[in-house]
């Protein structure tokens, strides 16, 4: 009986995560470029306790551990490397496909940031956040896209392709 030939390496990702991923990080460095560029001098209050608000991340996620940028700096490119090579093995289906390109963009977004924004060395420069609840850490879109593609890839596990569809 014969079957389908195992593979002797990972499947890499997908092209629909690419795609994801390239238009979610322009869409990430876009704003952060608006935000350096517009909000160095000024606040926007948007509705309630919402706002923009400019502030440089030198920590991980939320602006915890600032003494470990370059540690969060390393862990980014291993998740890249990671997401790259064996994306194709965590997302059979479209929206688990969206999922791994939306965490992927999240991870490149701010890892670009580490690397070319001024700051400790290689890996320790500062990520661009301006999302402002008042209440809760200032984000950027990057960090959206690593939390609604960790939740895509939560609520897709177990999913078959057909069920996609």
């Amino acid at each position: 009986m014969q079957g389908r030939p195992l593979r002797s390496s990972p499947a890499r990702i997908g092209r629909l995560a690419l795609v994801v991923a390239a238009i979610a990080v322009a869409v990430d460095h876009a704003t952060k470029w608006w935000a350096v560029n517009e909000l160095a001098d000024r606040n926007i209050d948007l509705v309630g306790s919402f706002r923009l608000n400019l502030v440089f991340n030198d920590g991980g996620a939320f602006g915890v551990g600032g003494r470990f940028g370059f540690a969060f700096g390393i862990l980014a490119v291993v998740a890249v490397l990671f997401l790259v090579r064996a994306g194709g093995l965590i997302a059979d289906g479209r929206w688990s496909q969206v999922g791994v390109g939306l965490v992927l963009a999240g991870a490149v977004g701010n890892l670009l940031d580490r690397v070319f924004r001024g700051g400790g060395g290689f890996l320790g420069g500062d990520v661009v956040d301006f999302f402002d609840l008042q209440w809760w850490p200032v984000f950027n879109v990057a960090d959206i896209c690593l939390y609604v593609g960790a939740a895509l890839l939560v609520l897709s596990a177990g999913r078959s392709e057909a069920a996609d569809a």
